[in-house]
């Protein structure tokens, strides 16, 4: 029987899989998180009222270096010569920062780790920042949306009912 988890050997040994025969193409991963708050510190957000600074460019910053970065993170993964990695915020709702972020690489495996990276560091970013204010924030939804690229096709996570998951 075949081991379904490729950083596993047949006996369980950890290992970085070998991408050596793979072919080299475009690859791409996007990615969401959120980050709940209370709504005065959503405005403050907003209103760029933080002595630390701009939350969301120091967030947006600090998710891309994380990106780069997430071969010397994560034990296994393949450190990658990105091509591009971008990050948005939205505010769904008065108490919501919204994260998504892409990354783009040709190469020969995947950047799904990078985009799940760069949404949890930005997430962790906002949250270091405004502490002082709001120790109650949650970071919550970190999750890989789409995906493209590679031998596995093409993944687009399907929309989830507005209560799926929770009891």
């Amino acid at each position: 029987m075949a081991n379904d988890l490729t950083h596993f050997d047949d006996q369980g040994a950890s290992r970085m899989v070998d991408v050596g025969e793979k072919a080299v193409t475009q690859r791409f991963a996007r990615a969401s998180g959120r980050v709940v708050m209370q709504p005065a510190t959503l405005a403050r957000i907003q209103q760029r009222g933080f002595a630390k600074g701009d939350v969301l460019e120091v967030a947006r910053l600090a998710g891309i270096m994380a990106a780069k970065r997430t071969g010397e993170l994560i034990p296994l993964c393949h450190p990658l010569p990105l091509d591009g990695v971008t990050i948005d915020f939205a505010f769904p709702d008065e108490r919501t920062v919204a994260i998504a972020a892409e990354v783009r690489v040709t190469a020969k495996t995947g950047v799904e780790m990078e985009a799940l990276t760069a949404v949890s560091v930005a997430a962790l970013t906002i949250y270091d920042m405004c502490k002082a204010i709001d120790r109650g924030m949650s970071i919550e939804r970190v999750q890989l949306e789409e995906k493209s690229g590679g031998k596995s096709g093409h993944f687009v996570r399907e929309e989830q009912p507005p209560n799926a998951g929770t009891s």
